[in-house]
């Protein structure tokens, strides 16, 4: 059996769902899969506006952007659905959605305040929608189908907007109300990203949360396979909008999707790995609109691996703008224990994240979010020593089989950024990343010259792939 998650591009017209129908169907040849969807795309973003907007008491704002979050699902109705009886029903219960998100605008209005608890129930309408629409239209096909709603079986803590699954609960439910019906034969849809506490309010899982979902219901299932929908074709080279020549990742190790995302690459969130990896169990990242194509497979399984993975090798190029660079200079630091804990302690203590670092004996260079940045922060590093800013920067990391082990990677890195003006350096601690930091106005030359130099010859075949639909 599968997990196959489908996210909301691949769900988020009648055609695409109808693409994804046809895809589910072919699985279920094989075994009944388990699928698991995302709302339609745009959808989550329009309800967190409904709930921003309920927050500030715009009562009109928020109703009418319910109207069209209500009007968009009838509209798929129609499109989708052909049996009149069958169109009905399903108008009623997007209608009985709408009213429950109706009454929650309003309740939110009366009280004048939004919760993260009361947040977290508006975005999750939007997976609502979205499986009961694409169950309804599987059935309507003929196919063997069963809605469930996910919130009976993944049970969470009470950590609004970031609840993490009770496992040992969650997977007891898994094997009492989802795996007898894959085991008759029956397809199962239900939703990602939402779950509820043991008292029956609605939590959400955080970014990545459908994939998160996916990939814990397939470890708690023991399945052979996750695979991940998208449309693209799995993990790329590089972004494509950088570089149009970016081709697919074959096949790749879980620590270095893991580390991709952590370095910006819009590929799955090191959370979602997780799962998969203490099972070991294969995840697929796939294109919904070509699904013949090889996309990306991340195992850690050393046959699969075997002529795909080696010391040295280049996977991924990570880009990940809109960062600063603080750099400190201090006496303080040099022969002094304790320093570095004292000044992360201040990092901590304002809640921002350093992405990047790289240190000498009286001086220390980091990089933070842009957005983290703050004057108060700045006031209080100056205490530590001399601080000066550098805005308008990008880090850009290099990824793949212990580089760090293997001769002669760096010498290429640098010999292909030798026209681009580095503004820092760091070695990954993890043996598979090297990162540094430009101008973001030099991103796009620092990341073509890295791709060819990297990219562009012939022992790439069979691990890199050009995507579908390339000319």
């Amino acid at each position: 059996m599968a997990v196959m998650k489908f996210g909301g591009t691949s769900v988020g017209t009648a055609g695409a769902m109808q693409q994804a129908i046809s895809l589910v169907a072919r699985e279920a040849g094989k075994g009944a899969p388990l699928v698991v969807l995302s709302a339609c795309s745009g959808i989550t973003n329009k309800l967190v506006q409904i709930a921003d907007a309920a927050g500030r008491s715009d009562l009109e704002e928020a109703m009418r952007l319910a109207g069209e979050v209500r009007r968009f699902h009838l509209n798929l109705i129609d499109e989708l659905i052909k049996s009149d009886e069958l169109k009905k029903e399903l108008a009623d219960s997007v209608e009985q959605f709408s009213a429950r998100l109706e009454m929650l605008v309003k309740g939110v209005d009366i009280v004048g305040e939004l919760t993260e608890r009361s947040r977290d129930m508006f975005c999750s309408f939007g997976e609502l929608f979205s499986t009961t629409v694409f169950a309804a239209a599987m059935k309507d096909q003929g196919l063997n189908a069963e809605w469930v709603d996910v919130r009976k079986v993944m049970i969470t803590d009470d950590n609004f907007g970031f609840a993490r699954p009770l496992n040992d609960l969650c997977e007891a439910n898994v094997s009492l109300m989802i795996a007898p019906l894959l085991e008759k034969g029956t397809t199962v849809i239900t939703q990602g990203y939402i779950g509820s506490t043991k008292d029956g309010r609605t939590t959400t899982l955080g970014r990545g949360g459908s994939d998160f979902s996916a990939a814990l219901l397939g470890s708690w299932l023991n399945d052979n396979a996750i695979q991940i929908w998208t449309d693209v074709d799995g993990v790329m080279t590089c972004d494509p909008r950088l570089v149009p020549e970016a081709r697919s990742i074959r096949v790749m190790t879980f620590s270095e999707a893991a580390e991709l995302a952590y370095l910006g690459a819009k590929v799955l969130h090191p959370d979602t790995i997780a799962p998969a990896v203490q099972k070991n169990i294969p995840v697929y990242v796939l294109n919904s609109w070509h699904p013949d194509a090889k996309g990306t497979l991340i195992t850690n399984d050393p046959e699969r691996l075997s002529g795909k993975s080696y010391d040295g090798l280049v996977k991924s190029i990570a880009v990940k703008k809109g960062q600063c660079i603080i750099n400190m200079r201090s006496n303080r630091m040099f022969g002094r224990h304790g320093f570095m804990n004292e000044l992360f302690g201040a990092f901590a203590r304002f809640g921002v994240s350093v992405e990047m670092i790289s240190t000498s004996e009286v001086s220390v260079s980091l990089t933070v979010d842009e957005k983290s940045f703050s004057e108060e922060l700045i006031q209080h590093l100056n205490s530590f020593g001399e601080v000066d800013i550098e805005h308008n920067v990008a880090t850009v990391s290099v990824v793949g089989d212990n580089l760090r082990l293997s001769r002669g990677v760096a010498g290429r890195i640098f010999n292909a950024l030798k026209d681009v003006n580095l503004r820092m350096i760091s070695q990954g601690a993890s043996e598979i990343n090297v990162g540094f930091v430009v101008q973001e106005s030099e991103v796009v030359t620092a990341v073509r010259n890295l791709h060819r130099e990297f990219f562009s010859g012939p022992e790439d075949a069979g691990i890199f792939e050009t995507p579908a639909g390339t000319p």
